[in-house]
């Protein structure tokens, strides 16, 4: 989600009995738990570095939060009032998907080709009131081309066909990336599907490369084109786990901080 409603009174009542720095950091749980659409990890270390949070005295507010506003589950801490939201944006979604496919709202029908106003079909009277002469028109004045009739055919192209659900949900839910292409993605996806790739399989990769995104705070310019996420390079199978082995630009890798390089360089050219 990039947008939900904040609802100012019920914020201020539930946290009334808060810190500022309590609030703060309530109100950043909740733009994680938003962001990416699913409950909180159980990971206490990796949602602090979600949260930007370090120092311990926030760390102890975190858990004091997730005690007292969460409900801890086998897949997370879950927050009721935002599954409600995310639950809501979802059918919001859907209807508006399904009213795409209807064709949307209807078009306004070309203008008819109408007399004079003030003078009946057929009328034998000119501009002045007085008859007209024989095979004369109502209209006097030469016919240019702007006055010729527009000739208005129905288009021959056939409009697009709408993408699946299934892709819909995956392209809604893939982390930003400038320069994407939605008909490119749409190509790989439709490749894994005639392979036999179920569209679960690759929903839940998309929705892991989501998670892995946000928590190793990866910028979008390096995050993976979601073309070639479906490609056959099959990184939808990835675990896609904050620590892996995963090698992505715009994040620390490799062990480079402990190595100690005072040692200098060996026979064999290592460290």
């Amino acid at each position: 989600m990039n947008y939900y409603p904040f609802h100012i009174g019920d914020f201020r009542s539930g946290t009334v009995n808060m810190s500022r720095q309590a609030r703060w950091i309530y109100r950043d749980m909740m733009d994680v738990y938003y962001d990416v659409e699913a409950q909180l990890p159980l990971d206490i270390d990796l949602l602090c570095d979600a949260l930007g949070v370090e120092t311990a005295d926030e760390r102890a507010i975190v858990e004091r939060l997730l005690r007292f506003k969460f409900i801890k589950t086998d897949d997370g801490y879950r927050h009721e009032v935002c599954e409600q939201v995310i639950a809501d944006y979802r059918i919001k979604a859907e209807t508006a998907k399904a009213n795409g496919k209807l064709g949307g709202r209807p078009r306004k029908q070309a203008a008819t080709n109408q007399e004079p106003s003030g003078f009946p079909s057929g009328s034998d009277s000119d501009a002045t009131g007085n008859p007209a002469e024989t095979g004369s028109k109502t209209n006097q004045e030469p016919i240019t081309n702007n006055h010729k009739p527009v000739n208005l055919k129905p288009s021959s192209a056939s409009p697009p066909e709408p993408y699946p659900e299934e892709f819909e949900a995956a392209w809604q839910a893939y982390p930003p990336r400038p320069g994407a292409s939605k008909k490119d993605s749409y190509k790989g996806w439709t490749a894994r599907r005639k392979e036999g790739v179920p569209a679960e399989a690759l929903l839940a990769g998309v929705q892991r490369y989501a998670n892995y995104v946000l928590l190793s705070r990866t910028e979008p310019q390096f995050t993976k084109q979601p073309a070639t996420f479906f490609g056959p390079g099959e990184h939808y199978k990835a675990d896609w786990a904050v620590g892996a082995t995963q090698t992505q630009k715009g994040v620390t890798h490799g062990n480079f901080g402990k190595q100690d390089y005072h040692k200098g360089v060996g026979a064999d050219g290592t460290f």
